[in-house]
């Protein structure tokens, strides 16, 4: 049996473009031969569609949509991920669902029937849940048909799985003779590894050869890497789609042959294409295609240029340098020579009349006394002032350029350089920023090596630098790596070898600034756990870590 994966990108609600897409596809499919094409979980309406499932409307059009697709599609048969209906008496009623049809007939349906509800899923919110397997009998062959979290229940691969059901196993116990498994399976650092690892287990332990095909492209803060594949039944890449892009593949299961497109090599190329993507798909699914970006002279602006360019084309990009009274000769020269080297508009606008002035207006509200953080996010706000300007009348998208180790502790100004619609490397600590940039400039120096070499600062008082405020990124980045995305104690981050005292107040710092990221632009997911969808913590709480 030759089957087609085919790795497209749908946009949310979209249906007329998701379809188009689909289309496309299975011609191409057509065209390879391959007797059947089997496309992602939920691609018809893209995932996750959240409260437009609430919509009546919507349900309506994606179901004129599947209906259209069932009838007219010839040729190779469809496995297809889509909102379904629950036809039951009770739960909701909708359902996560996969169908197979050909030639206007369809083959079988069957319903997801493990639903996440954790980090950034939500699915119980809007699905009835499957009550049983089904085998689809494609000649001669049993093939079970799951939709991603199905596969991830798997006995042997975690100590303790989240559900009492294992889809899998069930289906090997019916005789499932090949597993197919549709996904949107959203990425992070090396998940595309785990997918395929996992996979090569149940392969071991059934003794099937297994698809996946996974949605690619970036819907908010999620960016879905792709990397579908095929594996034999001894658990040999037989076919791999290629990460971050669009692709279609073929695999013959009788003869063994695929395309195998190779994974990236490092854990900074992969990042730097998901978040070129994830930068690509919000501008463009959010009817934008030019954006501007403050450039400071330091790292973080630095490596959000580059993505931009990448993402959008150097044309499309607008570099705006605001120095004030405190700002290095040198972050000026430098932001100058960034947007040189990468072929990008650049302008520079003073502030320090604006900041003058501000000073002088306040003087009989603020009174006498030596300048503070007042005065430092004065500063950032004139700067936020004058891109959210230029975003008005150029019609660009401003991005913003803070780190998650900021963002963590609060090192960032609300309405200053928060102010955009998309926080690029908000789920970047600062020391993967550094690594990332020194991946930019592997082959060539497209960002300036000064840049990589000052010590990192705000430039909001005089001599100032980020470690008059925190502490060394070395140290600070792990702690918060522990403390967010490990969930550990203050105990167990002081037994790692931390100092006690700079742990809690770490953590103060963490706890404290929720309101800030809350307020944020949405930023692009790219660890375990982001400050977005997948975190949710109360503003207003008084919870302290125990000593």
């Amino acid at each position: 049996m030759k089957i087609a994966l085919a790795q497209i990108n749908p946009t949310i609600g979209d249906l007329e473009g998701n379809v188009r897409n689909i289309r496309q596809a299975h011609e191409r499919a057509k065209e390879t031969g391959a007797e059947m094409v089997v496309f992602s979980e939920l691609v018809l309406s893209g995932y996750p569609p959240k409260d437009l499932l609430n919509k009546t409307d919507f349900l309506i059009q994606n179901r004129r949509a599947l209906d259209a697709l069932v009838q007219t599609l010839t040729g190779p048969a469809v496995v297809l991920g889509h909102v379904g209906e629950n036809n039951g008496a009770v739960g909701k009623r909708l359902t996560n669902t996969a169908t197979v049809f050909q030639n206007g007939k369809t083959l079988l349906r069957t319903d997801k029937l493990l639903l996440p509800d954790y980090d950034v899923f939500d699915e119980s919110r809007y699905f009835s849940r499957g009550e049983c397997v089904q085998l689809l009998d494609w000649n001669g062959t049993k093939v079970g048909i799951t939709v991603c979290e199905d596969m991830w229940n798997y006995a042997g691969f975690y100590d303790h799985g989240p559900y009492h059901r294992n889809p899998v196993q069930e289906l090997a116990d019916a005789g499932m003779q090949a597993l197919i498994n549709i996904s949107a399976s959203p990425y992070r650092t090396r998940r595309w590894h785990t997918r395929r690892e996992l996979a090569r287990h149940i392969v071991k332990e059934t003794g099937v050869p297994l698809v996946l095909v996974n949605q690619v492209g970036g819907n908010d803060d999620l960016v879905f890497d792709g990397h579908s594949f095929a594996l034999d039944n001894r658990g040999n890449v037989l076919a791999q789609a290629k990460g971050f892009e669009e692709d279609l593949v073929t695999v013959d299961w009788k003869t063994g042959e695929g395309t195998v497109h190779p994974a990236y090599e490092s854990e900074e190329e992969e990042m730097f294409h998901a978040l070129v993507l994830g930068v690509r798909d919000y501008l463009n699914k959010c009817g934008y295609a030019k954006a501007v970006i403050g450039l400071s002279g330091g790292i973080d602006s630095a490596v959000v240029a580059v993505l931009a360019v990448h993402a959008l084309g150097a044309d499309n990009v607008q570099g705006v340098s605001m120095p004030s009274h405190y700002t290095a000769p040198v972050s000026v020269t430098d932001a100058e020579q960034l947007a040189a080297n990468l072929g990008i508009a650049y302008s520079v606008v003073p502030i320090r009349e604006l900041f003058d002035t501000y000073k002088n207006i306040l003087a009989p509200l603020l009174g006498e006394g030596p300048e503070d953080v007042t005065e430092e996010n004065i500063q950032a706000r004139i700067r936020g002032n004058i891109l959210m300007a230029v975003s008005n009348r150029t019609g660009s998208m401003v991005l913003s350029t803070g780190n998650k180790s900021e963002m963590a502790v609060g090192y960032c100004t609300l309405y200053g350089d928060m102010a955009g619609g998309l926080a690029v490397i908000s789920d970047v600590p600062k020391m993967k920023v550094y690594q990332l940039a020194r991946w930019i400039n592997r082959n060539r120096e497209v960002i300036p090596a000064n840049i990589l070499e000052r010590p990192p600062t705000a430039e909001l008082r005089p001599n100032q630098t980020d470690q008059d405020s925190l502490p060394p990124y070395e140290v600070l980045d792990p702690i918060l790596e522990g403390y967010i995305e490990g969930y550990l104690s203050l105990q167990e981050l002081v037994k790692k070898g931390f100092d006690a005292e700079l742990v809690r107040e770490i953590i103060r710092k963490v706890d404290n600034n929720e309101y800030k990221r809350k307020q944020a632009a949405p930023g692009l997911r790219v660890t375990s756990k982001a400050f977005g969808s997948g975190r949710r913590l109360p503003i207003a709480q008084r919870y302290r870590p125990g000593e």
